[in-house]
């Protein structure tokens, strides 16, 4: 795809993940296509930076990258001759119970099992039959979910663990704390309420990707994805400008199609004008979730977790049990502050030593907060890690810390500190950003939104981007067969 003087075929809006993945579909299929970034760098969600102390690299947004490995369009990639290499530590997942008492998802479905004593039975027959599928499975999770499936019948077993609210369905599959409280962290990643409908197919499709493909980190930093994808761009033909905002499409060089990788609220600012007014309404009513509260740590050393099981983990739940976790959610879903938040832990430099100076390391942890909100959660966040880590204070070199109306300072697609793009209860996980056939297409037929409040929704895998270019691309081909 070469630039040629004249009408560009497509013009990106966004260099995040899906803006970038958009991008290079587009050059792929022989477009000209440029891309506009407002930072001056790429990346979106996918950075990283020396947030703390020289020399200590923190993922500043996005760190652990199931999807990535999972996603079609990531899958088409050549990482390794990107320089992009995934680093996948010992067990995917730790959730701590209680100081010196944790359960671990392992890699394997039986080892998994074996850890959950008297449930071990009924996690291998609500997560096995989808692990064993997950190859025709996931393309189907990671598109837009309203258009008939290929296997009707894989999509109804899946249904069947996806549709429930966590805690029904934890309940019921369930008999013992330790499995409920392991299925509850993993569907807290939904940021909704645990009671609501399909809070439990974030526990489903998250247990599968562990097993399936593992949690791994990037190694050296999520950077590298940014670093990657923006290679595979240029490399492409792609003509990238970076700190360039656009506040209004009308204002860009002409071109056939132009893709938002923006949230309806930008997507309002800078292209509303173009839409009808129900349209306009009906973006306007897009809600938002709740937002994070988020510290990156200088450690002087690892963490000293009084189960030693905790080390083995990329990721580290500090939960405790299901009525603690769901009582944590619904008062932030109900725009409040928990009392003893769900903290979600991570410490890249166990697998990836390289991100800090020798013998030094780095970690971070998050915990939801209502949308918009100011407050500080570092105290009750480091009193939850020393519960399960005493000594952990003693070891901080240095803190950097992000409330959710930063981070949407940081990236005005984290609206309120919501880094899914959009709140993903029943109704817009099924239907973002409107109820429409076509979620990537607009009443405009030369706008799309690629952004993650387009299906699959929140992660770093680009498959909003992905299918966004292939509407796209459908168009340009309609427009040049009528002209024909």
């Amino acid at each position: 795809a070469r630039m040629v003087a004249g009408r560009i075929d497509a013009i990106v809006v966004g260099a995040g993940p899906n803006g970038l993945a958009a991008a290079i579909e587009l050059a792929r299929a022989g477009r000209s296509v440029r891309l506009y970034e407002a930072e001056e760098t790429v990346g979106g969600a996918t950075r990283s930076a020396e947030s703390t102390l020289p020399g200590f690299i923190h993922d500043v947004c996005s760190a652990v990258h199931p999807l990535a490995l999972a996603s079609p369009f990531f899958r088409s990639l050549d990482w390794q001759s990107l320089d992009v290499g995934f680093v996948h530590p010992d067990v995917p997942l730790a959730h701590a119970l209680a100081p010196g008492r944790s359960v671990l998802l392992e890699r394997d479905v039986d080892a998994t099992a074996a850890g959950l004593g008297p449930d071990g039975s009924a996690w291998r027959r609500l997560v096995g039959p989808l692990v064993a599928e997950w190859e025709r499975l996931l393309p189907m999770v990671l598109g837009p979910l309203v258009r008939p499936p290929h296997h009707p019948l894989l999509a109804a077993r899946f249904a069947v663990r996806a549709l429930p609210s966590a805690v029904a369905l934890a309940r019921l599959a369930f008999r013992e704390q330790p499995a409920r409280a392991l299925f509850a962290g993993l569907s807290a990643h939904s940021t909704l309420p645990l009671e609501a409908p399909v809070s439990a197919s974030f526990g489903a499709v998250l247990g599968l990707l562990a097993h399936a493909v593992g949690w791994p980190i990037v190694r050296g930093g999520t950077g590298a994805i940014a670093a990657g994808l923006e290679a595979e761009a240029r490399r492409l033909g792609v003509d990238i400008v970076v700190g360039s905002r656009v506040g209004d499409v009308d204002r860009l060089p002409p071109a056939h199609v132009v893709l938002l990788d923006l949230t309806p609220r930008q997507v309002l600012a800078v292209a509303g004008h173009r839409f009808p007014a129900r349209y306009r309404r009906a973006l306007q009513r897009y809600r938002y979730g709740p937002g994070v509260f988020k510290v990156d740590w200088a450690l002087a050393g690892p963490i000293p977790w009084r189960d030693h099981a905790l080390g083995r983990a990329g990721t580290v739940h500090l939960g405790g049990s299901l009525r603690e976790i769901a009582a944590g959610e619904r008062a932030v879903a109900a725009g409040a502050l928990a009392d003893r938040p769900f903290v979600i832990l991570v410490q890249p430099t166990l697998f990836d030593p390289a991100r800090a100076p020798g013998g030094r390391h780095t970690a971070w942890a998050y915990c939801h907060v209502p949308n918009g909100s100011n407050a500080d959660m570092t105290e009750a966040i480091e009193s939850r890690i020393d519960a399960f880590a005493p000594g952990f204070r003693d070891l901080i070199l240095a803190r950097s810390t992000r409330s959710a109306a930063a981070m949407e300072a940081y990236d005005p697609n984290d609206v309120g500190g919501d880094i899914n793009g959009g709140l993903q209860d029943w109704r817009q996980l099924f239907f973002r950003p409107v109820v429409r056939s076509d979620p990537y297409s607009t009443p405009d037929p030369r706008v799309f939104i690629c952004s993650s409040s387009t299906p699959p929704g929140g992660g770093v895998h680009g498959m909003s981007g992905y299918h966004a270019a292939r509407r796209a691309l459908r168009r340009m081909d309609r427009r040049r067969t009528h002209r024909a």
